[in-house]
């Protein structure tokens, strides 16, 4: 399933310590690049979870954040009147040279930095629930991008749809366009044949009616045959469905190998808009014009889809 690169996830993981709370929130970019927001406590749960979105995430700027909480009833049991007898001599000694010193909260001493050894976090218990939470938020945050995935492939379909009937109008006015230029260039040519010879085709050798007959086919082929640019856009189209179909590869895997289908279907978009370009320097009538804008605009809005998804 194609996926979008915008989402969000979080999970919770509740420990006898406290909880821990994790978030996970992605948006578009060319690249996959991960910013992280970890207490200093847990620093260095970095590296795995590096490894986990890497392993499972192609494109898309994603910021996790972590915190925690302890519970209040833990912190009060930990609290050692050793080290409060000593923190209040400290206190004192230090009014003895600034009196307005004010005493530290309570909430303060439960997370006073490296004055308790048996305060601080267990890594190993609390990197294991981390990496438990991170791996239920990407599970969430891949279903988000599966699930907006799904509706931008559905708008790019009923473009794609669109660009389609486009292709289907010109092809079948093309015959009638074709005999149009044909009358036109026979109008044209008997208007230079007049021009360059007053008298007649008479005075004209069949050497010189030959060699400006074949240079008015020439111009004439190169600027009103469109069946090349047609056909490649319909070959663009049956690429492009099957894009929208089959690509994202699986969660974990399949990605190297699937490649990302948002770059692929960049570099579609830019073919399919140079042929619409070919296609309107092409055009010799009203129609075939504003078929070319119309191709322009679809493959357009496909292109700004395509610039959500991973």
């Amino acid at each position: 399933m194609i996926r979008s690169m915008t989402a969000f996830g979080n999970a919770r993981a509740d420990l006898e310590q406290g909880t821990l709370a994790l978030e996970l929130r992605s948006v578009n970019s060319r690249f996959l690049d991960l910013y992280f927001r970890l207490p200093d406590e847990l620093r260095h749960v970095e590296t795995p979870l590096r490894e986990l979105l890497t392993a499972n995430l192609a494109r898309g700027k994603v910021e996790i954040r972590v915190s925690y909480t302890r519970n209040a009833s833990t912190d009060l049991s930990k609290l050692d009147p050793a080290w409060l007898e000593s923190l209040a001599e400290q206190l004192q000694a230090a009014r003895r040279i600034v009196p307005d010193i004010a005493p530290p909260r309570l909430v303060e001493l439960f997370n006073w930095p490296g004055q308790r050894g048996n305060d601080a976090l267990d890594p190993q218990i609390w990197g294991a629930a981390c990496l438990q939470a991170a791996q239920q938020a990407l599970t969430q945050l891949q279903e988000g991008r599966e699930r907006e995935g799904e509706r931008l492939a559905g708008m790019m379909r009923e473009c794609a749809d669109g660009v389609a009937r486009v292709v289907d109008i010109v092809q079948a006015h093309l015959p009638q366009l074709l005999a149009d230029h044909r009358d036109k260039l026979a109008a044209k040519l008997r208007e230079s044949v007049e021009s360059a010879f007053p008298g007649g085709f008479t005075h004209i050798s069949g050497a010189e009616l030959s060699e400006r007959l074949s240079q008015e086919a020439n111009l004439f082929a190169l600027r009103i045959d469109v069946a090349e640019e047609l056909s490649r856009l319909r070959s663009h189209l049956e690429e492009l469905r099957h894009l929208l179909t089959d690509a994202g590869g699986k969660p974990t895997g399949g990605k190297k190998n699937a490649g990302s289908a948002g770059k692929r279907l960049d570099f579609l978009f830019q073919e399919m808009n140079r042929e619409a370009n070919t296609l309107g320097s092409k055009a010799g009538s009203m129609e075939v014009t504003r078929a070319a804008m119309d191709l322009k605009l679809l493959i357009e809005q496909m292109r700004e889809q395509a610039q959500n998804l991973e």
